[in-house]
């Protein structure tokens, strides 16, 4: 299986601003949040967006 623009994952310190079908990562603070964001963007394949100091999203193109 080929994915292709899709959102592969959301990662935030604010649980309370996403919902959704990707899986959701949630984060103590925002030097946690950055490292998990660099991590997943590696790992899976995708690019990483700040959306908002609080929200980031991989995605792939």
């Amino acid at each position: 299986m080929n994915i292709e623009k899709a959102i592969l994952a959301v990662i935030t310190v604010n649980k309370t601003k996403v919902t959704g079908g990707a899986p959701i990562f949630l984060c103590e603070n925002k030097d946690e949040m950055e490292k998990v964001a660099a991590n997943l963007e590696a790992i899976i394949d995708g690019i990483s967006h700040a959306l908002s100091d609080e929200l980031y999203i991989i995605v792939k193109h």
